[in-house]
């Protein structure tokens, strides 16, 4: 990648949030989703943009560039992007997957430095039905199960069965996805105990997207899981400037799969153009 440096920021609890960043242009900042580091999910993603954005990948505290600390709930995290997007000094773009699609409508519901917003399957686990929320509930339990045993990888493999389909858990494995986010398993079950028992507003919160003023854009894969689609359109449909595209051929890991069509729609949402109209 050309240009490649690293942006840092202390948040207000003291802990150094770190980012790679990538290329030249208007700034977009990557959140990445709850299993990996910024570096990790977007890679395969960067070649397509570094030539016409300054690509941020910030870390989330723990992982990566970051500094830790045991606080990982919802809020703090949002408050970790709001920090590192009002250090950057201009207007900026948030793109975030799964995990990250929530933080970053949250961060925009907050400050008007974020001018406009593309979420990925924006996970929502308070919409879910009784049924998908057991399914969640027993992946994050099987990983803690593999965790206690040292098999982090294992782990790892085994939350994904809940958000990857079949050909998703194959791609990530052969391309060492789950080897490299291993690392981070005790962190993401920390992450899901604090998620759990946060009682703060989150992007699920329909007051929340009623806050966001600007432009969304709603990215789902058109063969990704049924609540995956429904969250989507949910966040479409609480957002007063909201827009859906679906990825054809896609599930829930488009950044992983399909990064080629996604730095399309991305680049045509985040053009100057669109911008300003």
């Amino acid at each position: 990648m050309s240009n490649q440096r690293t942006h840092y920021v202390t948040t207000t609890d003291g802990v150094t949030i770190g980012g790679a960043v990538h290329g030249t242009g208007p700034p977009l900042v990557f959140l990445q989703g709850v299993i990996g580091d910024g570096d990790i999910d977007w890679q395969a993603l960067l070649r397509h943009l570094t030539g016409r954005f300054t690509c941020h990948l910030p870390s989330w505290r723990g992982r990566g560039l970051s500094g830790d600390h045991p606080d990982l709930s919802f809020g703090r995290l949002v408050d970790d992007v709001l920090a590192y997007v009002d250090s950057i000094g201009e207007p900026t773009g948030l793109v975030g997957w799964s995990g990250g699609a929530g933080l970053a409508l949250a961060v925009a519901a907050q400050t008007d430095v974020v001018d406009a917003v593309a979420t990925v399957e924006p996970l929502t686990p308070r919409l879910m039905d009784e049924q998908d929320r057991a399914a969640l509930g027993d992946a994050v339990v099987r990983m803690g199960e593999l965790a206690a045993e040292g098999r982090f990888t294992d782990g790892v493999r085994a939350f994904a069965g809940f958000v990857f389909n079949d050909e998703e858990v194959a791609l990530a494995e052969d391309s060492g996805y789950f080897e490299a986010a291993g690392r981070y398993v005790p962190d993401l079950l920390n992450f899901f105990q604090q998620q759990r028992e946060y009682q703060g507003p989150t992007h699920e919160d329909p007051a929340v997207l009623g806050a966001i003023s600007a432009p969304v854009l709603v990215l789902a894969g058109s063969d990704t899981k049924p609540y995956a689609t429904a969250g989507a359109r949910y966040v479409a449909d609480h957002v007063r400037n909201a827009q859906i595209h679906e990825i054809p051929g896609a599930g829930h890991a488009v950044p992983l799969t399909h990064p080629e069509a996604l730095a399309q729609a991305l680049t045509e949402f985040f053009s100057p153009a669109q911008r300003t109209a």
